[in-house]
């Protein structure tokens, strides 16, 4: 039992997510379902007030039916009362047997006759009809008044006959109560096809109506279809691709509009494309022509820094300087070059197995001394086994000098931790400092060219602006992850992971992205915030 509750459950669930799919992704779903409702509804409503009317018709029809076999009724019982009025005559039996042969031909009515000055007398009625088919209500009522005649909905109960609904008209002549019991059994027989008639062409035609919302919403979401499935061959990159136009409607004119914007967005990338080429083009060459004069530049600097000390001191503090911007030139020259090379897509990769704790010793050993000059000492948090991953050295050691020269200029002489952890499949590093941290938002730019976070801030170590950018690049080459991550006032953390074996998907990191001690503080504000 318990299995098919499960399988029956499994199974509306599964109707449940498809229709809800298609309810999400289906303009003609939704169309037509909504038509289908607002057509229930509306077909509803009519149907009950059509129902409404038609009773009312028919029970109008009825009840002057009956006030009219009453007022014969009583003409009969007047002229018979005034005929033994001085006899005293009990006229129970003999009215009852006159109104009852009037209706045995048609049966269209039972008859109940009382003479309210006895007591002892129950009435005598047609049919074997019982007493409590007449209302006491109804009784109370044509007793009060001398003159009323009053009819209401009952119930015609018998001696060998199953009930039935009925329509009780009574009136009153001097001490005679006269009652005609309608059964209303046709009426009822005809209600109940008309409510089925009204059910079945309701039905049909909320069916119709919801067939041609189908069919009309068709007509609009096959060419918007045709026009998705353009756009996504068109983001895809597929520039010529374009719309097939038929008619002149407003759909065609969608057609041709798309048509337009497509040729148009064609040229501009066209144009951007080759913009972007000569752009590349350019700096590359630049960079390849500053090499030789920079080259003859920087040994005439190299000599002159030498010999500063045999210079007037501003001579030698020019040497200084000379030499300082010479080296920050060629940095500069070397990343624009490194640029270059990612634009053009010629960087490539000298994979070799390394220890990750290796090449972080390495780079902490270069960034060390200008961390002391700047007051930051730097924490390492290694693993003790060893961390191998498939890396360029190369890359990889810039990489990480990269966001340790970052988390030196941006520490704010506070400390810096360094972490490296690994899994089966990834290797990660974070740099956290406990600086000026990031606004909101500046996590993605913080590895745009030449981006700085405050710009009337200077750099005091010398970088040219590319380095987070060309660490992007590189991570990206390896097909690993470099991310940001940092709060105002809190700091920032910097995560780099890639993959242990090169060529590999990615799938996660063994460091988060944020902080622990950041999501401890969080969780335990979110519990202090419940518990009061």
């Amino acid at each position: 039992m318990n299995t098919v509750l499960r399988s029956a459950r499994r199974l509306m669930r599964g109707v449940w997510n498809r229709s809800y799919v298609s309810w999400r992704r289906s303009i003609q779903v939704r169309v037509v379902t909504i038509t289908l409702l607002i057509s229930a509804i509306v077909v509803a409503v009519l149907g009950v007030f059509l129902m409404q009317q038609i009773t009312a018709a028919l029970l109008k029809g009825k009840s002057e039916t009956a006030m009219q076999q009453l007022g014969e009724g009583v003409s009969i019982l007047r002229g018979k009362y005034q005929a033994y009025s001085t006899g005293g005559t009990d006229l129970t039996e003999e009215v009852a047997g006159e109104l009852t042969g009037r209706s045995a031909p048609t049966g269209l009515y039972q008859v109940y006759v009382v003479n309210s000055g006895r007591d002892d007398y129950r009435g005598i009625a047609s049919n074997s009809v019982r007493e409590s088919s007449v209302p006491t209500r109804l009784r109370e009522t044509i007793a009060k008044d001398p003159n009323a005649r009053a009819w209401t909905l009952g119930t015609l109960q018998t001696l060998y006959e199953e009930d039935q609904p009925a329509l009780i008209a009574g009136a009153r002549y001097g001490d005679y109560q006269i009652y005609y019991l309608f059964p209303l059994t046709q009426e009822e027989n005809t209600l109940s096809l008309v409510q089925k008639t009204l059910v079945g062409v309701g039905a049909a035609l909320v069916l119709l109506l919801a067939a041609i919302a189908s069919v009309v919403t068709r007509q609009v979401v096959i060419p918007v279809r045709l026009a998705a499935q353009s756009a996504e061959r068109l983001a895809s990159g597929r520039l010529e691709e374009r719309m097939k136009v038929r008619g002149e409607d407003d759909l065609a004119k969608l057609g041709r509009s798309f048509n337009d914007m497509a040729t148009t967005l064609q040229e501009k990338i066209s144009e951007l494309e080759g913009l972007s080429q000569v752009q590349r083009q350019f700096v590359s060459d630049v960079s390849h022509e500053l090499r030789t004069p920079l080259t003859t530049m920087k040994i005439a600097a190299d000599m002159l820094y030498e010999h500063r000390e045999d210079f007037q001191s501003m001579v030698g503090r020019s040497a200084e300087l000379l030499q300082s911007q010479m080296e920050r030139f060629e940095s500069l020259l070397s990343d624009l070059l490194e640029i270059s090379r990612h634009d053009a897509g010629a960087a490539t990769l000298d994979s070799e197995p390394l220890d990750m704790r290796d090449l972080v010793l390495a780079a902490v050993g270069d960034v060390e001394d200008v961390a002391e000059r700047r007051g930051s000492k730097i924490v390492l948090q290694l693993p003790g086994e060893a961390t191998v991953a498939e890396v360029d050295r190369r890359r990889v050691a810039r990489i990480l000098r990269n966001l340790l020269f970052n988390a030196v200029e941006h520490g704010d002489g506070k400390e810096i931790v360094v972490t490296v952890a690994a899994d089966r499949d990834a290797v990660a590093l974070a740099v956290r400092d406990h600086g000026t941290g990031l606004k909101p938002g500046e996590a993605q730019m913080v590895f745009d060219r030449f981006w700085r976070a405050d710009p009337s801030r200077a750099r005091t170590i010398g970088g040219t602006g590319l380095g987070l950018s060309i660490s992007r690049e590189d991570a990206q080459l390896h097909g690993g992850w470099l991310q940001a991550w940092g709060e105002s006032g809190v700091g920032s953390q910097f995560r780099l992971s890639l993959p242990r074996v090169a060529g590999e998907e990615l799938r996660g990191s063994p460091l988060p992205l944020v902080p622990a001690e950041v999501e401890l503080t969080r969780t335990y504000l979110v519990d202090l915030e419940v518990a009061e």
